[in-house]
């Protein structure tokens, strides 16, 4: 509550102080612009008359108020519509796919499923003005010296030709394009994919798929390996080792007993392979790839991640997950932080007390589930949040804390 009445006080205060501050310190950054080589017709076109953004200042503030669940972020992106069109287009546009796919190595169902999560195949762009938007967010203070080298690539963009500036338009936090690319990407990957000596990835579809395809390939994608497949794990697996850390050869995993889906064999890649529970130990369980790595650098969220290597399996024509969900349920950020505070005084070093399940929380909570003899899959369900609630009170009472265990890693398991 007490970051809500901040929030409102902060935003009561933005415009006046927008307006005794935005217009020198565009004016400076004008200045830095041209010496950097800017045109001045860039500049006047796309910071004349620009003022801070309030809706900007507003979404990059903004925080969640509840954790979702894998089972929910999936449901909402790989919908049977998102499929169906999916199919519909990758035939509609074979013969462009295919020598996307051909120069590049990336399947033309993981661009295409890129291209739906991003933008539902590019009927969601965005309407923000990018100078507009990337000037707010530089001037704010939040991130400032990011979002600065942002604008100053956006202005190059313009001043290359590539896009007048009115028309430059995306996300708030000034992604564009079919792809969403942010203006440094696009200036390090994007390709004149139809060869009229300009790169449009909003009117262009061989521009945007053609550099959606160079930023994966640079990346590090590895051509005829998976991203990620539901595995099922034997009776009795140790959820220790499923870790996104613990990466091992394929063949130990067959050898403990990891079986693909189906009963069939994993799949024979060079690279190593994890297991991940995105969901818990009684939702799905996934092996993921180098290529999952690859997708990773697009967008650093597992749940994308997993979201792009289903929505893909399913264009290609193959099933759905055979377990659909864990535990019902997410907590609140208000929650997450409630257990957080728990674990910490409890011994557990979890961190800040943010509502964030990041490494150093997901290793305390995998250290409690370790001593109280539960499934150690550093998940923070709801179940576990009652849990260690009763603990803490336990532990309360008593007067005391208890220290953390000496926690045996599985993780290290080197696989030799």
């Amino acid at each position: 509550m007490l970051k809500f009445f901040f929030l409102l006080a902060v935003l009561a205060t933005f415009p006046a102080r927008a307006q005794t501050g935005f217009d020198d310190w565009l004016a400076a950054f004008r200045q830095e612009a041209a010496a950097q080589g800017i045109s001045a017709a860039t500049l006047d076109a796309a910071l004349t008359g620009i003022k801070p953004v309030e809706r900007v200042v507003q979404l990059d503030r903004r925080q969640p108020e509840f954790v979702q669940t894998f089972s929910d972020y999936l449901r909402a992106r790989v919908t049977p519509s998102r499929v169906a069109r999916g199919q519909e287009l990758m035939a509609e546009h074979a013969a462009l796919l295919d020598a996307v796919e051909q120069q590049h190595g990336v399947p033309k169902a993981v661009l295409v499923s890129f291209w739906g999560l991003e933008t539902n195949y590019g009927a969601t762009l965005g309407s923000h003005n990018i100078p507009a938007s990337l000037a707010t967010l530089a001037y704010d203070g939040r991130r400032s010296a990011f979002f600065r080298g942002q604008l100053l690539d956006a202005l190059r963009i313009i001043d290359a030709g590539h896009v007048n500036a009115i028309d430059m338009n995306g996300s708030w936090a000034g992604a564009m394009g079919h792809m969403q690319f942010m203006p440094s990407t696009f200036r390090a990957y994007a390709m004149d994919g139809d060869g009229d000596g300009r790169i449009d990835l909003w009117q262009s579809l061989p521009d945007a798929l053609y550099s959606g395809a160079n930023y994966l390939k640079r990346a590090g994608w590895r051509t005829g390996e998976p991203v990620a497949i539901e595995v099922r794990p034997p009776p009795g697996f140790d959820w220790r080792r499923a870790s996104i850390a613990n990466r091992l050869p394929v063949a130990r995993w067959t050898a403990l007993g990891v079986k693909a889906v189906g009963g069939g064999p994993l799949p024979g890649v060079a690279g190593r392979a994890a297991i991940v529970v995105p969901q818990g130990w009684q939702g799905p369980v996934f092996m993921v790839f180098d290529n999952f790595g690859v997708v990773m650098r697009w967008n650093r969220s597992v749940n994308y991640a997993l979201a792009v290597a289903q929505l893909a399996q399913q264009v290609a024509g193959g099933d759905g997950l055979s377990v659909q969900s864990g535990e019902a349920g997410a907590l609140s950020t208000a929650q997450l932080q409630a257990l957080q505070q728990a674990l910490n005084e409890l011994g557990f070093v979890a961190g800040e007390a943010d509502g964030l399940p990041g490494p150093r929380t997901q290793t305390a909570i995998r250290q409690y589930q370790f001593m109280h003899r539960l499934p150690v899959d550093g998940y923070p369900a709801p179940s576990l949040l009652a849990h260690i609630e009763q603990t803490h009170a336990a532990a309360a009472a008593a007067g005391r804390l208890a220290p953390a265990p000496t926690f045996a890693d599985p993780a290290k398991d080197s696989g030799e």
